[in-house]
């Protein structure tokens, strides 16, 4: 029974004790984890702390403070419905974080937990001479993360936010409201370059679609709350990447540099492009498949 009987119920007092039960039923309905959070504590910790108000960072001496009937009732519906929907748990808060900073969240992007998040808070360097930088470019920025971040560790530069998907434009907005950064970051709805002709830019960053058409059929139900168009990329999962790749050095400034998430696709990558001069980036975080070239390599090969 996922809920329990209301006499053990009764037993879960603490914030601490809540987590552990929502841990453990978790781990027992077979969840799948990976929209920010690792395992199952991490979740249940994220569900609980946004049930009581608090924030991720909170001491965990908070954590033995004995939780009201009203808490235990928030709580309880967030760790249930995390099992009877499978839905991420950054769906059902609307609560994300990247790069350090917090985002809203809906169906319409993906959950932001992408490695680049590392790339930005180091300002792309040694890659970069980030001072430089006037112009950045977040092709495919979904909710507006990577873009947001950027601004944040280029104040100095205008930022694009594109996409394809006006739903997710509506997210980026708004999530370039929360910011403060309407003077800094727009969103544009573009298709891939098609919609900033003429534009060009001293880095451009995508997350494209990049899972191929084996994982896609394979997906567990968590994933298959995010928009499938943000996910799939053909056989090869390189599809879009074949059109940034194709454009790209149209839109880069002399001395600019492309950074491009390609996850499990790497090695289709490498195979589809064994001369492509690329260079794979290491993460002290966790993460991979992440390649960065500048505009002069792309255009030597």
């Amino acid at each position: 029974m996922v809920t329990g009987d209301e006499e053990a119920l009764a037993h879960l007092t603490t914030a601490r004790d809540w987590i552990r039960w929502g841990a453990s039923r978790f781990r027992e309905a077979g969840l799948h984890f990976g929209h920010g959070t690792a395992e199952a504590v991490d979740e249940a910790a994220q569900l609980v702390l946004h049930g009581l108000n608090l924030a991720p960072d909170t001491p965990d001496f908070y954590l033995a403070g004995t939780l009201t009937p009203a808490e235990r009732e928030v709580v309880h519906e967030l760790l249930v419905s995390r099992i009877t929907t499978r839905r991420p748990a950054a769906y059902l808060t609307h609560q994300a974080w990247f790069a350090g900073l917090e985002f809203y969240t809906d169906e319409r992007v993906l959950v932001p937990r992408s490695p680049i998040a590392e790339l930005i808070e180091a300002r792309f360097e040694p890659w970069l001479d980030s001072d430089s930088v006037e112009r950045v470019l977040d092709l495919g920025t979904g909710g507006g993360c990577i873009g947001i971040a950027c601004a944040y560790a280029f104040p100095q530069a205008l930022v694009d936010a594109t996409d394809i998907d006006a739903g997710a434009l509506e997210v980026a907005e708004e999530n370039i409201r929360r910011h403060g950064l309407e003077g800094q970051v727009r969103a544009i709805q573009a298709d891939i370059f098609r919609g900033l002709e003429g534009a060009t830019y001293d880095l451009i960053v995508t997350n494209p679609p990049y899972v191929d058409a084996e994982a896609m059929a394979n997906l567990p139900p968590e994933f298959r709350h995010e928009p499938a168009h943000a996910l799939a990329a053909g056989y090869d999962g390189l599809d879009v990447v074949a059109e940034i790749l194709d454009e790209v050095t149209d839109h880069l400034n002399p001395g600019g540099l492309l950074v491009v998430e390609v996850g499990a696709s790497a090695p289709a990558l490498a195979r589809r492009w064994p001369h492509l001069p690329v260079t794979w980036l290491a993460f002290e975080r966790g993460g991979e498949g992440v390649f960065a070239v500048t505009r002069e390599e792309l255009e030597a090969a």
